[in-house]
């Protein structure tokens, strides 16, 4: 198990780099953390390797530079952990805490799933493929969240989509859900 707990408190994946967000609080006492949502996301949309969303998680982003971050100005979000296309992996809000990344969301009759669930972002968009690195990351990332977490069982990983159908279709149609099931299971 990679997932370690430091100060009696952060619950992190000892790979990842730590970049703290502000945007997180509580999870609901008693809450079982029991589904793991995937995401994607690109800025500027569909371009890669820049800061941008390190800046949007810490709520730094200059909404006035660029026409298409005007929508995002005033926005709080975060991500537990993003996956870069090269297979890098920050964590922004611990695992013990909420993130958020799932907004209006519902789950198999339960509301606001940010209370029981983990969001991993791929750096991507939709309508393009994610990388073989990522995969990689994002099933390392996985199993060691499922040891710490025993209640997300493979049927509990889902995509945005399926959270939010009326408002996402993250992580997209060319995310391999076949490869990274198998890999769930093997």
């Amino acid at each position: 198990m990679v997932i370690s707990k430091q100060d009696g408190s952060e619950v992190r994946w000892v790979p990842a780099t730590y970049c703290a967000s502000p945007n997180f609080d509580e999870r609901p006492d008693d809450t079982v953390v029991d589904l793991l949502v995937i995401h994607c996301i690109s800025l500027p949309p569909g371009e890669y390797g820049g800061d941008h969303i390190r800046q949007l998680f810490t709520n730094e982003l200059d909404c006035r530079c660029r026409p298409e971050y005007e929508s995002l100005k005033g926005l709080k979000v975060s991500a537990h952990c993003l996956i870069d296309r090269l297979g890098g992996v920050t964590q922004f809000v611990d695992f013990d805490k909420r993130a958020w990344h799932a907004g209006r969301s519902h789950w198999q009759g339960r509301e606001a799933c940010n209370d029981f669930s983990i969001g991993i972002e791929l750096e991507g968009c939709e309508t393009s493929s994610f990388t073989d690195a990522q995969y990689c990351s994002l099933i390392a990332l996985t199993a060691d969240i499922r040891c710490q977490f025993p209640a997300i069982t493979p049927e509990r990983v889902v995509g945005h989509s399926d959270i939010a159908p009326a408002r996402k279709t993250a992580p997209g149609q060319h995310f391999d859900w076949q490869r990274y099931r198998e890999a769930m299971v093997s």
